[in-house]
């Protein structure tokens, strides 16, 4: 079983030809709401992989509370750890250019809420065979009561060090798996502009001092990841990407359950890997995240 404490969002996507300077506007050549907030998209991803999966997260008192669980709700997964509370839903805008970049400003709603307490609410019915799926679009201060109830459970953690905040770093050293892209590893290895040499270097280094399990999502270039002191990397799909608003969250939806259903590592990795480049196919977040027949296929 996959519990995912986070974030619950509805998207707001507007498409132009390319990304706006700042400061500049230009035109936009389409527009379309889609379910979305990081948790939510992970918890859908994971369902999506064929995980049984519960959501633990906020919602308000808004028009935008039930679409922003529909496609969770009709996937089958549990949603009795949502509450509701007064105040807007959680809204992202996104800008998607021409070439499949995005650019977006989350504003947290109901997100803003979660608070310890709702963190311990989430542990407390979970069991060393469960594995937690956390991001930083809620409170820190949530997130690290969550790593620490979840740790003394026994619980596994996997925390995606996304969007980047001031606690990133710190949090990022409490997790027994951590997901990052490039940027957001180098914030947690304490370096800039790395290469490839430099990346597994500071792989290695931090897993020494860790022992955690590193990953690092590399666009087009797949991933990178160290396990039991040794490197491996992954390969998703050679594609032409519609948007890539998705790709990371159904990444580490995949890999969470594919691991939560005992797949071998190495091919977990493989699995979510191409899972997060389907993703890049269909426009929006959670309506472009793939079902598990369509991964496998590729697989």
């Amino acid at each position: 079983m996959i519990t995912v404490f986070g974030s619950i969002n509805m998207d707001l996507i507007a498409n132009t030809v390319r990304l706006p300077k700042p400061g500049e506007t230009v035109a936009g050549t389409g527009f379309a709401t889609a379910a979305g907030g990081k948790g939510a998209n992970q918890a859908l991803a994971a369902r999506r992989a064929g995980a049984e999966v519960k959501m633990a997260g906020a919602v308000g008192k808004d028009e935008f509370a039930a679409p922003a669980l529909a496609l969770l709700d009709e996937s089958g997964a549990n949603l009795e750890g949502v509450k509701k509370v007064p105040g807007p839903t959680g809204t992202a805008l996104i800008l998607v250019g021409g070439d499949g970049e995005n650019m977006i400003a989350v504003v947290p709603g109901a997100n803003g809420t979660l608070s310890s307490a709702d963190a311990s609410a989430a542990i407390k019915t979970m069991t060393r065979a469960d594995s937690l799926v956390l991001q930083l679009e809620i409170p820190a201060a949530a997130v690290e009561t969550a790593l620490h109830e979840a740790k003394a459970a026994g619980v596994r953690t996997i925390l995606n060090l996304a969007p980047l905040t001031e606690d990133a770093a710190r949090l990022g050293r409490m997790a027994d798996i951590v997901i990052a892209n490039e940027t957001e590893f180098e914030l947690l290895a304490g370096e800039s502009n790395m290469g490839p040499a430099e990346r597994e270097a500071a792989l290695l280094r931090l897993h020494g001092e860790t022992g955690q399990i590193l990953i690092v999502t590399l666009g087009a270039e797949g991933v990178i990841a160290i396990r039991d002191g040794q490197i491996e990397k992954a390969k998703g799909l050679t594609i032409e990407p519609v948007d890539t608003v998705g790709a990371g969250d159904t990444f580490c939806g995949y890999l969470a359950a594919s691991l939560d259903a005992g797949v071998a590592f190495d091919q977990a990795l493989h699995r979510a890997a191409v899972a997060g480049s389907l993703a890049c196919l269909k426009a929006g977040a959670q309506p472009a995240i793939p079902l598990a027949e369509a991964v496998d296929s590729r697989l």
